[in-house]
């Protein structure tokens, strides 16, 4: 019994020793795998060339047109602008303009007047008279005057006769401005010494006559002259 329970343990041996080769189907399979496992390899890389590329592409245009919106001039034609920068544009607010003040009222030069007068009515021999010329703003806003010596005359006359005039001999010319107030007055004085002049400072001989003469003062300011003030020379 025991002799033939050896023979399964010799068969399997010369069976195990016995090395069976794989059929042509089986190669034809392993090289199907293998040529799709390297075709998978070659699409993989590929695929990882393409995508860099296409990153690197991304970040050239990214940078070209962060260069572009900074004010780096384009080559092609002008773009309009974005809907997005029309209204940033249309949406700053403007300037809100400031009241304006009020008009200062207008002087009214025609309410600026010239008066005349003599510190006395008479004057006996060696009283010399003293002119005054004054100016009064009878409007009810403040007027600037030119009250200087380039506008101010001093008239005497009797008759037709000019004896006297303060711009014959007048040394010299100069403006003076001043704002006179409403009602309020500017006043000049001029004492004569009872002599003639004339145009040029021409000397002149002869004096006016006294005797109980009678004389005319004419104040002048400009273009505007005073009325007549009457004065009486002994």
């Amino acid at each position: 019994m025991g002799r033939q329970g050896d023979s399964p343990a010799r068969g399997t041996a010369s069976g195990s020793s016995s090395v069976r080769k794989p059929s042509a189907a089986v190669y034809r399979r392993r090289r199907l795998v293998v040529g799709g496992a390297l075709l998978l390899v070659i699409a993989l890389v590929v695929s990882g060339f393409a995508l860099a590329a296409a990153f690197r592409g991304g970040s050239q245009q990214a940078s070209s047109s962060q260069a572009t919106s900074a004010g780096t001039p384009s080559t092609g034609p002008a773009a309009s602008p974005s809907p997005a920068t029309t209204a940033s544009a249309s949406a700053t607010p403007s300037a809100t303009p400031s009241p304006s003040a009020p008009a200062t009222p207008t002087c009214n030069q025609n309410l600026v007047t010239v008066s005349a007068a003599t510190d006395k009515p008479a004057y006996g021999p060696g009283e010399n008279p003293l002119l005054t010329l004054k100016v009064t703003n009878g409007g009810t806003v403040p007027c600037e005057v030119n009250i200087g010596t380039s506008q101010m005359e001093f008239l005497v006359t009797s008759g037709s006769d000019r004896i006297f005039s303060s711009k014959d001999c007048q040394a010299s010319s100069e403006d003076l401005v001043k704002v006179i107030a409403p009602g309020a007055s500017e006043t000049a004085n001029f004492p004569w010494s009872r002599n003639r002049s004339a145009d040029g400072c021409k000397a002149v001989a002869v004096a006016p006559g006294g005797g109980g003469a009678y004389y005319i003062f004419t104040a002048k300011l400009g273009s505007r002259a005073s009325p007549k003030a009457v004065f009486q020379l002994n």
